[in-house]
């Protein structure tokens, strides 16, 4: 409501104290924000070029003092001891654990003692004897110098890695020195669980984070072969599990791949038994033919029947038509009599046309 007083102008000479001061506040934050903006050249960095040496002192052996025999075949990785102990603990335990000052010294015996005291009680006698050697104390005989040994810790040293395989743990040691490494499918899983066993956590997290992300119709049996090796760590259950869904989802493009023949058989009868699976059981019979025929070249003297009845009781027979079980799949003979007969005796039974679809 405008009652007729006519309104308090407030003018920068008239402006209260308080005003005033944020206002001064304010232009000093814009300035400081301004000369944020503006590059700082008194720091430099050159991140890439300290990664291309590291990993240039990692493929030198001359410049190491570790080497790793990897795997089956012992194939070696070489390392710096006091970068790997610097980023890693379990590192540091494994390589300088035996020389830690802490270790506690065995108890001395009594008899030990006795001997020691001894033995330290005649050797004033014994230097005043023989010509002096070291430095010569006031009362005349030789101080004797302890001399200091060499650190064990500087000696090459050579250990066994069978957990394992040599580009997983050859891509841990590029990430170690380094701070970066290329995540690839085939060595992922293992790479995954190698961090985690030698506590590198931001590594851990980054292939867990990329396995979203990498899992394909291209790359889905090569995740789960690898996952054959590492199936007693605990990274590997998560990762199989998405695996998995996206195997129940792509089942007819998955079963189709050629790479489906390279799982082991436990894995396909996992795929195959899975009730979430999205694929035609015709598909599914393929699917095991083509693995067992693979299996069979492999080892000639194996009979196809006997492999892939191990696939049979998987399949939904009496969904598949008619036609094909005649046509497709009974001349072959693979598939037993009865099976073929009760899956046609069912269709015939049935009061309502089959859905054939997955």
């Amino acid at each position: 409501m405008f009652d007729g007083t006519p309104p308090d102008v407030v003018t920068p000479d008239v402006m209260p104290p308080d005003a005033r001061r944020y206002s001064m506040m304010e232009q000093a934050i814009a300035m400081a924000g301004a000369l944020s903006d503006e590059p700082d050249f008194s720091t430099f960095e050159n991140k890439t070029g300290l990664a291309e040496d590291m990993k240039f002192l990692a493929s030198m052996p001359e410049l190491c003092d570790v080497t790793f025999l990897v795997g089956d075949t012992r194939e070696p990785v070489c390392a710096v001891k006091a970068v790997l102990a610097a980023r890693s603990r379990v590192f540091h335990k494994l390589l300088y654990n035996s020389y830690s000052p802490q270790k506690k010294k065995e108890p001395m015996s009594r008899e030990k003692k006795i001997k020691l005291f001894l033995k330290r009680s005649s050797e004033p006698l014994m230097n005043l004897q023989g010509q002096p050697q070291g430095r010569q104390g006031r009362t005349g005989y030789t101080h004797k110098l302890d001399t200091i040994p060499e650190p064990q810790g500087n000696v090459h040293q050579t250990l066994i890695v069978e957990e394992f395989e040599p580009d997983v743990f050859r891509q841990l040691i590029e990430y170690i020195h380094t701070g970066c490494v290329t995540l690839q499918p085939r060595t992922l899983l293992g790479l995954m669980n190698a961090a985690d066993y030698y506590g590198l956590d931001e590594l851990r997290k980054g292939c867990s984070g990329f396995v979203q992300c990498c899992i394909n119709v291209d790359t889905v049996c090569a995740l789960l072969a690898s996952a054959e090796r590492y199936i007693q760590y605990k990274c590997t259950k998560s990762m199989v599990q998405k695996v998995l869904e996206f195997v129940d989802e792509h089942g007819n493009e998955v079963l189709n791949l050629g790479s489906f023949t390279l799982l082991p058989q436990h894995v396909v009868r996992l795929i195959m038994a899975r009730e979430e699976l999205k694929a035609d059981e015709f598909t599914k019979f393929q699917a095991g033919l083509m693995w067992s025929k693979k299996h069979c070249d492999n080892q000639p003297n194996t009979d196809l029947k006997e492999v892939i009845g191990n696939f049979l009781e998987y399949i939904q027979f009496y969904k598949i038509p008619a036609n094909i079980l005649m046509k497709e799949i009974h001349p072959l003979g693979l598939v037993p009599y009865h099976i073929i007969m009760n899956a046609l005796a069912y269709q015939s039974e049935s009061p309502e046309p089959l859905d054939y679809s997955p």
